[in-house]
């Protein structure tokens, strides 16, 4: 579900007030947030408390996902290690070299970036 604020679900405080009864039926029934601004500013969003529930359900089902992706990633990443050192797919490095090594990595990093 996807919630899109459209310019007529952005309304001021004031009129709010004014007119809650209305808004709050509107709100309801179309499910849709609506923006309250304060001297033209975004401040409150109101929002339908059922939809706004689903809403932080679905966030908190997408954080677990990602959260169980990201733990099968450093698993299957710790594994390859294990592997590459079990079979001597490795390079050492000593005081000398690793200062190289480091500036490699940081070169890498730099690339990946730009």
């Amino acid at each position: 579900m996807e919630i899109r604020i459209s310019l007529e679900n952005i309304q001021t405080l004031t009129d709010f007030k004014r007119n809650a009864k209305d808004y709050v039926e509107r709100i309801k029934a179309t499910k849709s947030p609506l923006v309250l601004t304060v001297n033209g500013k975004a401040e409150v969003v109101v929002h339908e408390a059922q939809a706004f529930q689903e809403m932080i359900d679905r966030l908190e089902r997408v954080e677990e996902e990602l959260k169980t992706l990201k733990l099968e990633t450093l698993r299957r990443e710790i594994a390859i290690g294990i592997e590459q050192l079990e079979n001597g797919q490795y390079t050492e490095y000593d005081e000398e070299s690793l200062p190289a090594f480091f500036e490699e990595i940081k070169a890498r990093g730099r690339k990946r970036l730009g």
